[in-house]
């Protein structure tokens, strides 16, 4: 059985483990050793068989010394020799009469040699040279007698000697005074077979010189195995025996072990082994199979899937079916879903739904993914649970949910995931809450406040309700007013009395919720006095001045119409005199003041700028620098109030009073401003140092790099809302009569909500100052943003409002571009040249004709024609209000840069033939030379030369620039369109 194999295995290797040099049992001839005076004969072991013996017993001799050698042995590498010696031995006692000097006992000697060269008295028979390996005794001896002979008792001992170095060696057995017969001699050496063993091959090792030498062996991995701990060693000692295992070797991946380890085999086909180790292959799971032997994974079969994170012993899935019966229940703008699971779940557990919801608002576009606005309850991706509650949709607006059930391989799957759909049309809802509302103004008995419109107005908004009470009255004895537009007086109120306001909005179908309740203040009769009296001063010397600024003016206009009309640039005090007269005001609105029209600017601070002890700012780092010192954030704990984290600019050490009065003016324009969609000011520090201008703090920096940090990230909708609230700041500092002059993208401040706010009030230093900055380039003596302004401000130093319009189209193009640089890596005066040659800016990638043709619409060349910012912010209203205004793209659209749009050529598209084109670019008498010369199809004119234009007989320079102009600009978009197909 086992067994015998097993015992069968182990006495093979410990043969293998011994090399005999020397065997006199195998002598079929004399032996030939050399005697001194032994005797060789034949005689028998102790099978009976005939061996060649040595013997000798002179015991009745005194003073024995009896020798016998053997051949020379070569030692073949070994280092230490062993020999096995039969021998018997006769008892001293059983022979009669023997004298006391009878021996039971003999000795063994060696002797090394580099070669064969004793002789039969060298060397000679003595202890010296030869050397002794020890005094052999026999365990038993014989003394009986039978008819047959003697009875022998054989007698087996093995002795060792070594280190032995030289070629060879010979041994001498010295008998000194006995009977004695050796029977058998023989010389062997011990190693360690060749073995595979912990998955290593060990070559054969010979033992070392001593008994307890332990030689060293490193192995090496059988193949398709490889090592897990090193060194890999195994350890010879003096019996030829392996011990001390060190390391091993395990099978790769993809191979098992066999045959008792010491293979190392493939996975056959249909199995797999993921990792090395001693496991060995397993079956190929579910819906998987492998393409060759020694696989480490199977794959999966077409339509199955495994995640990274699913085991490889795992069956391959798919993706889950729809889910089931998918119901709805609508109220008003909210609806809640409900479902049942798939009826296969793809064979996976981590089974998922998503929600796709889209507005089917019953536009020529079709159904359209819904907008931002829309909420869900938990989420819209990755439900557990088989519900969903929607909220904030448009009232009487049909929608399609899909519900799509998704596990871990869906992401795999080449397929969209499977879904049921489920339409509803939302009803009629209330307006949603007001989220904003600020003081515009106070006095003793009054509060102006101004709120901003509900997200979401569901509805035509028809009226405003305002409720206000006392502090510290019960809200049942509140008062509630009605106001048609967005702001309102209240009037008849307490001095000094802390009020509070809500407003909510309506709509045919009724109020919406109240806003979050507000806390405002009348002025004391201390305070307002106070005031009074602070300006009394002031309004006296300031109507004084403007009257005689006034005369002045008149004066200078009617000397300057007499002359040849005014000079293209108008000076400074005209620009004043405009500025304060231009605009048609809204009753109650308040009107901008120039700090620098003070007699005494540190007035206007003290007038517009709260003052704020520096004890209660604390600045936590430097996160900018500014031209007059460093921008800081920081936290400001004014008495009474919550502690607000704060930006702080402060003014550097060393200033002088020109640099501090500029610095501050910037604070005694940003101080007029209230509006949420302008930066606020929290005050100033102007009695200690340093000198600081402390505003709110705008988490995402400047619109610009913001936009080229998340380029791609937003949705139309969501950066249309953005240009809206910079839009409705710049309506706001229009109506205040305010020109802004820098309007940019890197100009406005956004905060973590996406809240555009327009900052930067001090374009005023840069128009009279000196500076390295290339995005202000001298104009007329001055200092300008050229990309960003309109060419009347260029040319003539004209800033209106009207300018500034030209500036949001600038920003728009910005916002819509996520920061690129307008009219990229053109020169300031190839902008200048371009725009006075009708040429506008092309489409960024991706932007809807609407926003495109507003912006075109703010670059109208003549002034008077440009929007208004209440236009503007009307015009962005509507499309936020109606989305489907902003699906159509400009044909134009693209990610490569376009040539400008030269806005004296019409888009071609828009006409059916060739002789429509040339009508409209007014070439319309050279209709026939075209059609003559087969110019008749727009592909044929898109490819038209100068050469060609002069063939068909333009020869006037003006109408060959105009034709080539036009043509040029067909082509572009001819290549265009074709781009965004492809």
């Amino acid at each position: 059985g086992v067994q015998s194999l097993v015992c069968m295995y182990l006495l093979f290797i410990f043969l293998l483990a011994v090399v005999t040099l020397m065997d006199s049992t195998t002598a079929t001839a004399e032996l030939g050793w050399t005697v001194y005076p032994w005797e060789e004969v034949s005689g028998y072991d102790e099978n009976m068989n005939t061996i060649r013996t040595y013997q000798v017993c002179n015991v009745f001799d005194s003073n024995q010394n009896n020798w016998v050698r053997t051949k020379y042995i070569r030692r073949r590498g070994a280092q230490r020799i062993h020999v096995e010696m039969k021998f018997s031995v006769r008892d001293c006692s059983s022979i009669p009469n023997v004298p006391g000097s009878c021996k039971e006992t003999f000795n063994l000697y060696y002797y090394e040699s580099d070669s064969d060269t004793a002789t039969r008295t060298s060397p000679p028979w003595m202890e010296n040279p030869w050397i002794k390996v020890d005094t052999i005794a026999a365990d038993e001896s014989f003394s009986q007698v039978d008819l047959g002979g003697r009875v022998m008792k054989i007698n087996t001992e093995v002795r060792s000697f070594g280190p032995v170095s030289k070629n060879g060696f010979y041994l001498a057995f010295q008998d000194y005074g006995g009977c004695m017969s050796l029977i058998a001699v023989r010389v062997f050496y011990r190693k360690c077979p060749r073995i595979i063993t912990n998955g290593a091959l060990f070559q054969e090792t010979l033992s070392g010189a001593e008994s307890t030498s332990l030689v060293a062996a490193r192995g090496v991995c059988i193949p398709n195995a490889e090592e897990v701990d090193v060194p890999i060693k195994l350890y010879c000692n003096g019996d030829g025996e392996w011990m001390v295992p060190i390391g091993r070797c395990m099978c790769k991946a993809g191979n098992e072990a066999v045959e008792n380890g010491t293979v190392c085999r493939a996975c056959p086909s249909g199995f797999f082994k993921p990792t090395q180790g001693d496991e060995s292959c397993m079956q190929c799971p579910i819906n998987s199979r492998t393409t060759s032997e020694g696989a480490m994974n199977c794959i999966c079969r077409n339509g199955y899937y495994r995640t990274d994170s699913d085991p490889l012993q795992m069956p391959c899935t798919t993706v889950p079916s729809a889910p089931q019966a998918v119901i709805s229940s609508v109220n008003e703008t909210s609806v809640m879903l409900e479902w049942l699971p798939p009826r296969d779940s793809g064979g996976r557990e981590d089974v998922v739904y998503n929600i796709i919801c889209k507005s089917c608002g019953g536009g020529r576009g079709g159904c359209t993914r819904c907008g931002d606005n829309v909420q869900f309850l938990p989420r819209q991706l990755g439900l557990t649970e088989n519900r969903v509650y929607i909220s904030d949709l448009l009232a009487h607006t049909q929608y399609t949910f899909e519900v799509q059930a998704v596990n871990g391989v869906s992401d795999q799957s080449p397929y969209s995931p499977q879904y049921s759909s489920v339409n509803i049309t939302t009803n009629q809802a209330a307006p949603s809450t007001v989220s904003i509302m600020h003081q515009v103004s106070r006095t003793v008995d009054s509060i102006t406040l101004s709120w901003s419109q509900p997200d979401q107005p569901n509805g035509v908004i028809l009226d405003y309700e305002l409720q206000y009470y006392e502090k510290d009255q019960s809200e049942y004895n509140s008062t509630t007013i009605r106001s048609q537009t967005n702001t309102a007086v209240i009037r008849g109120l307490k001095s000094g009395s802390i009020y509070v306001f809500q407003v909510r909005a309506r709509t045919v179908a009724g109020f919406g919720r109240y806003s979050g309740k507000l806390y405002f203040q009348t002025m004391t009769e201390e305070e307002y006095n106070t005031s009074i009296q602070e300006k009394l001063p002031l309004i006296i010397g300031s109507a004084a001045a403007g009257l005689v600024f006034l005369i002045a003016v008149v004066v200078i206009v009617i000397v300057c119409n007499r002359r040849r009309g005014f000079d293209r640039g108008d000076s400074e005090y005209t620009d004043k005199l405009q500025h304060y007269t231009s605009g048609h005001m809204s009753p109650g609105m308040k009107i901008y003041i120039d700090p620098f029209t003070y007699e005494d600017p540190n007035e206007a601070v003290r007038e517009f700028a709260k003052e704020i002890d520096i004890s209660c700012v604390k600045i936590e780092q430097v996160i900018g620098a500014g031209e007059f010192g460093e921008v800081c954030s920081g936290n400001l704990k004014l008495p009474g109030k919550r502690e607000m984290f704060v930006a702080i600019k402060t003014l550097k050490t060393g200033y002088t009073e020109k640099q501090r009065r500029d610095f501050l003016s910037e604070a005694s324009i940003m101080g007029q401003f209230d509006h949420p969609n302008v930066i606020h000011l929290e005050g100033v520090v102007t009695k200690s140092s340093p000198v600081m201008i402390i505003t709110e703090f705008m988490e995402n920096g400047s619109l610009d790099t913001f936009l080229r940090q998340n380029d791609g990230q937003f949705t139309v909708i969501q950066l249309v809302g953005m240009l809206r609230g910079i839009a409705s700041g710049m309506k706001y500092l229009a109506d205040m009569n305010y020109v802004h002059r820098d309007l940019a993208a890197r100009n406005i401040l956004v905060n973590s909500n996406l809240v555009c706010k327009v900052s930067d009030f001090g374009l005023s230093r840069f128009l009279e100052d000196d500076t390295s900055d290339p995005t202000y380039t001298s104009a007329l003596g001055g200092k300008i943003p050229i990309r960003w302004t309109a060419p009347e401000a260029i040319q003539y130093r004209k800033f209106t409002s009207a300018s500034d319009v030209w500036s949001y189209g600038i920003v728009m193009w910005e916002v819509m571009s996520y920061g690129e640089r307008p009219y990229w890596d053109m020169t300031n005066q190839d902008v200048i040249n371009a725009i006075e040659q009708d040429y506008r800016l092309p489409p960024p990638m991706d932007c809807p004709s609407a926003l495109h043709q507003l912006m075109l619409d703010c670059w109208q060349k003549d002034r008077n024609n440009r929007p208004k910012f209440s236009q503007i912010v009307n015009n962005l209203d509507k499309m936020i209000r109606n989305p489907n205004t902003l699906k159509a793209m400009t044909p134009l659209s693209s990610g490569v840069h376009l040539p400008l749009l030269d806005r004296s050529i019409p888009d071609f598209s828009t006409f059916s033939s060739v002789d429509e084109w040339l009508d409209a670019i007014k070439m319309g008498q050279y209709k026939e030379n075209f059609a003559n010369s087969n110019f008749s199809t727009f592909d044929v004119v898109s490819q038209m030369t100068m050469d060609d234009i002069l063939r068909v007989g333009v020869t006037l320079a003006g109408h060959q620039k105009k034709i080539l102009n036009s043509v040029q600009m067909m082509r572009a978009q001819m290549n265009q369109i074709q781009s965004v197909e492809v």
